[in-house]
């Protein structure tokens, strides 16, 4: 299983080599780059070339970009509307597809496998309609993605379009093969449940978002601080037919030192690797 770690833990700050060094020290072999434009902006030619030179030049692996959910340089704190790929109105759903697609485009230097998407915010409902948007994006991004050599993967959230059942019934219905998910753990522990959630997306599980919860809001705190049972969890994981990447997603708020980072995330990955331990 890949020990990867995703730079929304450093989201305050600028990415620099200086943090995808502290990934490595971390025991990660490698990162999944989260697109906010503060933290990486994937429109500034230096930024991408800067990062791409130093992977080119170092073992840790891009294993994965997690997909822009703001357009701005503040999380949308300022007014900025969303990222939604299924919002009612039309041009919403244009500016969210062509914002998403200037991050894809990093993809032709820094070569990262697989593009972590979110369907919709949290109060977005199932419907008809909102399972006709996110099949439009899907293939539209999938035509775009694959030239680059990134494959689609669409996560579970806590809103109605985005349980496990209703993902995988839009992937169905689209035929959309080559597109697979992100499961969420923390985001299946606050609804469906994990088992279920694994059950439901069996081999078209890609990658899996590790944090924990206690099952009543998005904490996104480590490994065995939440409810989550990381034994059963990692025994299911474990049972599926091939390996799968294990994305540590740490909530950014939390105040931690590079030390206390090297190490919680060191014993994170042992927990994840034996689940024994757990």
């Amino acid at each position: 299983m890949l020990r990867c770690l995703s730079t929304h833990l450093f989201l305050k700050e600028r990415l620099h080599p200086g943090l995808l060094e502290l990934a490595s020290r971390s025991g990660a072999q490698a990162v999944e780059i989260f697109a906010a434009r503060q933290h990486f902006d994937y429109t500034s030619r230096e930024h991408v070339q800067e990062l791409a030179g130093w992977f080119a030049s170092n073992p840790l692996e891009p294993w994965s970009m997690h997909a822009p959910l703001f357009p701005d340089r503040e999380m949308g704190r300022a007014g900025a509307p969303a990222v939604n790929l299924i919002h009612p109105e039309k041009s919403r759903r244009i500016d969210a597809m062509d914002e998403i697609k200037r991050a894809l485009e990093t993809a032709e230097h820094i070569h990262f496998k697989n593009l972590i998407l979110h369907l919709g915010e949290a109060t977005d409902t199932w419907s008809p309609r909102s399972q006709e948007h996110a099949l439009t994006a899907l293939e539209h991004l999938d035509a775009f993605a694959r030239p680059l050599g990134v494959r689609l993967l669409a996560e579970n959230l806590t809103s109605e379009p985005t349980t496990p059942e209703h993902l995988m019934e839009t992937l169905n219905l689209g035929h959309l093969t080559r597109i697979g998910v992100c499961l969420d753990l923390g985001h299946a522990h606050m609804t469906v449940g994990i088992a279920e959630a694994i059950s439901t997306f069996g081999n078209r599980i890609g990658s899996v978002h590790v944090h924990d919860n206690h099952a009543i809001k998005d904490e996104h705190l480590w490994p065995g601080e939440g409810s989550i049972d990381w034994a059963a969890t990692m025994k299911a994981l474990l049972a599926l037919p091939k390996p799968r990447a294990c994305v540590l997603e740490i909530q950014y708020a939390q105040p931690e030192t590079p030390a206390a980072i090297t190490e919680k995330a060191q014993a994170a990955f042992r927990r994840l690797l034996d689940p024994q331990e757990s």
